[in-house]
C-alpha cells in the first residue's frame, strides 16, 4: 500500500497544502488566497476563522484523491513572526493574527532594544528585536488592553493550525526562535527574561523539535477536513528554513536561495554558541529542523518586487513576462555598468534599514529599458551576493554551489548573472513547493517514515534541475562593479537617506 504525507504551508499571501509520496513526489496541490486585512486603527491582521477555513478548503482539494487511512502523517510549516492571543483554557481567539510586517510593534521594539545588552541578547536568541519579533507584538497588545495576556496563549501561524487539528498548543524550536523570547541555545523559553518585562513566561506554548508529533487529527478536526482522526501532525517549522531542507539538507557548503517576491538566501552549519562576529554580521541565526544544526538567513524584501515594479513603469499597461524576456534576449550578456540598488522597501539583515531607499547610479542616454530590465537582475543578484559573502566569513565555510527555487527561476538570464557575480555553480531546482515539501518529509520523522530530517532529505527522489556555471571573464567583470560600485557606495547611499528623512521628520 502507497504511502503519503501532507504538508501545509501558512504563508503571508496562500494557505497550501502538498500531498507527497514517501519519495517525495507531488501528487496534488491546492492553494487559496489569504490576504490580510486593515483595521480602522491602521493596522494589518488576519482573521483567524477566514485563515482556517482556507486551511480546511486545501486539506480536502488535495487529498480527495487518496483514501485517508494512507496519509500517515501531516507536517505545517508558515511564515514566521505571525501569530494571535487564544484564551488558555478555550482556545478562542482574544485577537486577530497579527503579520510579521506590520510595523505597528516599532516603538516597543525600540523597548527590547533598551532592555538588555544587544550582544547578550542576540547569543541567546540569534536575532535582533525588530518589530516582526513575536514579543515585540505581545507588549504592543499589552498596551492597548492592560489584562489582555493573562491567561493568553501565544500562538504562531502554524500552531492555530496544529491547535484546530489536535486541539493541542505548542510550537517548534524553528518557529520559537523568532519571537525574540526564546533561547535557541537551551531550546527553552527565556523565563528570566520575560519576568523582567512583566510578562508570564506560560504565555507561550511548549516548543517541541521540529517535526515531533505534537498531537493526533482529533475528530471533530477530522469531520471539517475529511482526514482520518487519529493521524498525527508534527508542526514542521518555519517555511524558509522547510524549504532549506528539501534544497540543501545538512551540506554546509551549499546555499539555499528561494526567490519570490521577497528573496531569502540561508544555510546550515554545526550548532555552536553564538559570538560578536555573528552579531555584528547582521544576519539571523536559529534552530534549523535537523537536530545539533542552527541556520543563517539574510533577505532582500523586494526581489521578485523589484521585478514587479520595473514591469509597472516600463510600459502601460504593464509589460508582460515574455516582453521582459525579449528585451533581456537583446542585451550583451556582459555587465550593463548600471548599478541598481534594490531597496524599494528598505533593506533586511543582515543590514536592516527601513529608511535607505532604492537607487540607480551610473545611467548614461544610450542605455535603454532592456538595459534598465538587466540592471535590476544585476543589482538584487549584488544584494544576494552580498549576504552569502558576509555568511562565509562568520560560518567559515566556502560555497561551492547555490540551490535555487522560486518564481524566478524561469528566467535563465537572471540565474546566468546569479552565477557569473557569485562565481558560483548555480542550479534551478524544478521544486515549485519546496516549503511543502520539506513540510511533509519533516512531519514523515515524526510518524516513523523517516529514522531523522537528514534520512528524510537523502530518501527523497532527486529533482530535475537546470546548471548554471558561471563564466570566468564575466565573473571578473561582475566583481569590478561590486567591488567598487555596489559595496563602496553603500556607506554614502544610507547616510543620504538618513539626512533626507531626518529633515522631513
Amino acid at each position: 500500500m502507497k504511502t503519503y504525507l501532507l504538508g501545509i504551508d501558512v504563508g503571508t499571501t496562500h494557505c497550501k497544502a502538498g500531498l507527497f509520496d514517501q519519495h517525495g513526489q507531488l501528487v496534488r496541490v491546492a492553494s487559496r488566497s489569504s490576504q490580510s486585512q486593515k483595521s480602522a486603527k491602521g493596522f494589518f491582521y488576519y482573521d483567524p476563522q477566514a485563515l482556517w477555513g482556507n486551511v480546511v478548503a486545501v486539506i480536502r482539494e488535495a487529498t480527495q484523491q487518496v483514501p485517508t487511512r494512507q496519509i500517515k502523517g501531516i507536517g505545517i510549516a508558515s511564515m514566521a513572526e505571525t501569530g494571535m492571543l487564544v484564551d488558555r483554557k478555550s482556545g478562542a481567539p482574544r485577537t486577530e493574527l497579527l503579520p510579521w510586517f506590520d510595523s505597528i510593534a516599532t516603538p516597543q521594539a525600540e523597548i527590547l532594544q533598551k532592555a538588555d545588552d544587544g550582544l547578550e541578547r542576540f547569543c541567546r536568541s540569534g536575532i535582533r528585536p525588530n518589530f516582526k519579533c513575536s514579543l515585540a507584538k505581545i507588549l504592543w497588545l499589552r498596551d492597548q488592553q492592560s489584562n489582555l495576556l493573562h491567561e493568553s496563549t501565544w500562538l504562531l501561524a502554524a500552531d492555530t493550525v496544529a491547535y484546530h487539528l489536535t486541539g493541542v498548543m505548542a510550537t517548534d524550536y524553528s518557529l520559537a526562535g523568532r519571537t525574540y523570547a526564546f533561547r535557541i541555545d537551551q531550546k527553552s523559553w527565556d523565563a528570566p527574561w520575560l519576568r523582567s518585562l512583566g510578562v508570564d513566561p506560560d504565555i507561550f506554548p511548549q516548543a517541541l523539535p521540529s517535526g515531533k508529533t505534537m498531537g493526533r487529527v482529533h475528530p471533530q478536526a477530522a469531520q471539517a477536513t475529511g482526514l482520518l482522526a487519529g493521524t498525527p501532525v508534527s508542526i514542521s517549522g518555519h517555511d524558509h528554513v522547510c524549504a532549506a531542507l528539501a534544497a540543501v539538507g545538512s551540506s554546509s557548503r551549499q546555499v539555499f536561495d528561494s526567490m519570490g517576491t521577497a528573496e531569502a538566501i540561508e544555510g546550515v552549519f554545526a550548532e555552536r554558541p553564538l559570538n560578536e562576529a555573528d552579531f555584528q554580521s547582521g544576519l539571523v541565526f536559529g534552530c534549523y529542523v535537523i537536530p545539533g544544526m542552527n541556520y543563517w538567513m539574510g533577505g532582500l524584501s523586494a526581489s521578485g518586487g523589484s521585478v514587479e515594479w520595473l514591469r509597472t513603469i516600463l510600459g502601460d499597461p504593464a509589460l508582460s513576462y515574455a516582453d521582459m524576456l525579449a528585451f533581456l534576449e537583446n542585451t550583451n550578456p556582459t555587465p550593463t555598468g548600471i548599478l541598481f540598488f534594490p531597496y524599494l522597501n528598505g533593506s533586511g539583515s543582515p543590514h536592516s534599514d527601513l529608511r535607505v531607499r532604492a537607487a540607480f547610479i551610473g545611467l548614461d542616454a544610450i542605455h535603454t529599458r532592456a538595459d534598465l530590465a538587466r540592471a535590476v537582475l544585476e543589482g538584487t543578484a549584488y544584494e544576494i551576493e552580498f549576504i552569502r559573502r558576509v555568511a562565509e566569513d562568520v560560518i567559515g565555510e566556502r560555497t561551492m554551489q547555490i540551490k535555487v527555487s522560486g518564481g524566478g527561476t524561469r528566467n535563465r538570464h537572471w540565474m546566468q548573472i546569479k552565477a557569473d557575480i557569485s562565481g558560483c555553480r548555480l542550479e534551478a531546482l524544478d521544486m515549485p513547493e519546496a516549503t511543502l515539501l520539506g513540510a511533509a518529509l519533516i512531519a514523515g520523522t515524526g510518524c516513523g517514515i523517516f529514522p531523522d530530517a537528514q534520512a528524510a532529505s537523502v530518501a527523497i527522489e532527486r529533482l530535475e534541475r537546470t546548471v548554471y556555471l558561471p563564466d570566468p571573464v564575466r565573473h571578473q567583470a561582475y566583481l569590478h562593479y561590486y567591488e567598487n560600485g555596489f559595496l563602496t557606495l553603500q556607506g554614502s547611499l544610507r547616510a543620504t537617506a538618513h539626512e533626507l528623512a531626518r529633515k522631513e521628520n
